[in-house]
């Protein structure tokens, strides 16, 4: 706890300087600071980021898609601190995203995090994020919530992620944009929008192929994005969101050892070539949103939506193990539904302002799944078939009362209850049929002190939980013996934090600074032990975690701002049940320090130039920490150009990825077998493209 009483002192003392800063220099202008500026629904409500008790950070549309290549969300987030991105290539394995350590187990896909967009949840009921159909070409804000949230977001929320689509202005529009770039990348964009009478609308398609920097990295993939809002009358609205993903290919060069990687950084996994690695997808998603004003002081949301997926992957499953088959072609149908309904009241209590929120929210994922295997890349005999229902079902309170004109009181619980049921119809190894249920309660409570209007000082205790995937559960991880049928005792997963921090604008608001510090106890930790055949294992742990979150952003002219998002991680393993020898290692897949640095020049021609850099710590790829992964730094450059002409914009730009042509490996994936743990990341590559807008003024 030395670290942790070390970071406390730090942050009391900018605390401290900041408070002397400010009350040396008062503004005396009128206008909102970017603290009052930034509207945040972290809470589930819309308030400033200053009346928050947790770390939450916004990711503007300037800085998601102009210029970008939008191959992945970590493109923008990695200016988030506390958050860590790997795997931006491999479409197969998804990207993988963690927060303040939560989801870094993750071989593919994206654990341990909540995931909205535009209200829906990308989460399913078993905890497993997809973001398969997030648009960044048409995503105009990123919300982050760095720190547990079970207390409003319920299983999985170790952080939150809330994104949301373009609104239509209220002059229609006509957007086009072609980007190319090496390793013949390919993204075609159409997007239109506006306001027809009660009516706003929104829709974008798209359309990407790359065949990436490693053999067996092919991806094509066809978006569909829509949103309609429609104004009911002055105090109801409904809003639709349709969205359609056809994705025919996204290959898996697989991870490499580092002899491999040595010899020849693009090849892909031998096995992975065998195997035919990859997957292919369709989904369907529609969700409807409607609020109500009740009254002068309550109102109410209610959201209902669906989703239908239908997915197929090969992977090179190869345990050679007796009685466990070479089952690596994995194919299921998903319907996903739910839906909630949220109250908020707003009034007086004991004589001072006082919120009140309360909802319940359900959410229903059922899974007709099946394994055949996998012969030399072609699909053979059947092997497991079953058929899995996730049910969540969670109710919430949150009061939020002023105890004075500068203090901000927040109390918060939620109940929930998971019931994990698989049915099971390949009886040849026995019936494995099986089921449990999980009932969490998680509160919180929070402080937020107004030092100034623009600056405040927060604190929170706050709690999150995290039940196994259907995966985590399968009765392999126990012993690899599946005659043993059911499920594994691997249990729920239990986090508990302590966090201070503050934030505020100084010198007229050209700085903005934000500073988090917690310390997280986390229980029964579900945590990766081996990866056999690309088929990951899993145990509890317990863990301790500390840490130092600072953003900083300066205008340093009207033309020129630097912005820097420093994360320090002190993760240790507590607690290994089954490996003493593991007690006191680094939590593995996660860096000590991590830097991002940007400098953005923009001229009031429309020119711009931004130069960015990431700097990875190195980074341990076992549980025993006996394989590191070197520090890394990637520089990058963008530039580009937007010109009106009468109605239209023409807006060309250029950039430039790995700028000083650093080796380094994208993902690392933990406790991989036979030393296979990294994907490189590619060398200096370029892309460019042009967006053409029409817009009647």
């Amino acid at each position: 706890m030395s670290l942790a009483r070390s970071c406390c002192s730090m942050g009391l003392s900018l605390v401290l300087s900041a408070f002397s800063a400010t009350a040396s220099a008062q503004d005396s202008s009128t206008e909102k600071s970017r603290i009052e500026e930034m509207i945040v629904v972290s809470t589930r409500v819309e308030q400033s980021v200053g009346e928050v008790p947790a770390a939450v950070s916004v990711v503007e549309k300037k800085d998601i898609q102009r210029g970008r290549q939008q191959l992945g969300l970590d493109e923008s987030l990695n200016r988030v601190p506390g958050v860590f991105s790997q795997n931006r290539y491999n479409f197969a394995q998804d990207l993988r995203l963690s927060i303040r350590g939560f989801g870094a187990r993750a071989n593919f896909g994206i654990r341990g995090l909540k995931i909205y967009s535009d209200g829906i949840p990308a989460t399913m009921a078993d905890g497993q994020s997809g973001v398969d159909d997030i648009d960044l070409g048409s995503t105009r804000r990123i919300e982050v919530t760095r720190g547990p949230s079970s207390s409003l977001y319920g299983a999985s929320s170790g952080g939150v992620i809330n994104l949301f689509t373009e609104d239509g202005p209220e002059i229609p529009f006509v957007e086009s944009t072609i980007t190319v770039g090496e390793f013949d990348h390919q993204k075609y964009q159409l997007k239109a929008g506006g306001q027809s009478g009660k009516l706003n609308y929104f829709i974008s398609g798209s359309h990407l192929s790359y065949d990436g920097y490693r053999d067996l990295s092919q991806v094509e993939a066809s978006l569909l994005n829509s949103k309609f809002r429609y104004d009911i009358d002055g105090d109801a609205d409904l809003t639709v969101v349709f969205s359609l993903v056809d994705s025919p290919t996204a290959n898996d060069a697989g991870a490499i050892t580092s002899d491999q990687v040595d010899a020849d950084r693009t090849q892909a996994q031998p096995r992975n070539l065998s195997s035919n690695a990859g997957e292919k997808l369709t989904q369907q998603k529609i969700g409807f949103i409607y609020n109500r004003a009740l009254s002068d002081r309550s109102e109410m949301t209610i959201r209902n939506y669906y989703l239908w997926r239908d997915f197929a992957t090969f992977l090179p499953i190869g345990t050679h193990i007796p009685f466990v088959p070479d089952d690596g072609v994995v194919e299921f149908e998903r319907f996903f539904y739910g839906g909630g309904i949220q109250f908020k009241f707003t009034g007086v209590a004991f004589g001072r302002a006082n919120q009140v929120i309360a909802g319940v929210d359900i959410d229903i994922q059922e899974d007709d799944r099946q394994r055949y295997l996998n012969e030399a890349g072609v699909k053979g005999a059947l092997s497991f078939d079953q058929r899995e229902k996730a049910e969540s079902y969670g109710f919430f309170v949150r009061d939020e009362i002023d105890v004075s004109d500068q203090v901000t009181l927040i109390l918060g619980f939620r109940y929930d209850q998971i019931d994990l049921t698989v049915n099971d119809r390949y009886l040849a190894n026995d019936n494995q049929s099986a089921s449990i249920d999980f009932h969490e309660f998680s509160p919180t409570l929070g402080l937020v002190w107004d030092i100034t209007a623009d600056v405040n000082l927060y604190a929170n205790y706050a709690t999150s939980f995290e039940t196994p995937t259907f995966t985590e559960l399968a009765s392999p991880a126990r012993n690899l013996d599946v005659s043993l049928g059911g499920f594994n005792n691997v249990r729920a997963q239990r986090a508990k934090s302590v966090e201070v921090g503050f934030r505020g604008g100084f010198l007229d608001d050209r700085i903005y600074v934000d500073v988090a510090i917690f310390s997280m106890q986390v229980n029964d930790e579900i945590t990766s032990v081996s990866n056999i055949g690309n088929r990951s294992f899993f145990e509890n742990a317990d863990t301790d975690r500390s840490g130092l979150e600072v953003y900083a952003i300066a205008d340093l002219t009207d033309e020129l701002s630097f912005s820097v998002a420093y994360t320090y991680s002190d993760f240790k393993i507590d607690s290994f049940p089954t490996n003493t020898a593991y007690n006191g290692n680094s939590l593995p897949g996660l860096p000590d320090n991590q830097l991002f640095a940007e400098l953005a020049y923009n001229h009031a021609s429309g020119f711009y130039l931004v130069g960015d850099l990431l700097y990875v710590d190195e980074l341990y790829a076992n549980n025993a920490n006996s394989v590191t992964n070197d520090a890394s730094t990637v520089a990058n450059l963008r530039l580009g150009l937007s010109k009106d002409i009468g109605p239209w914009q023409i807006s060309p730009f250029l950039g430039i990825n790995n700028l000083f042509d650093e080796e380094y490996n994208s993902n690392v994936r933990i406790n991989g077998f036979g030393g296979r743990l990294f994907e490189p990341g590619p060398e200096r590559n370029i892309y460019g493209g042009i967006s053409i807008r029409y817009q009647r003024r």
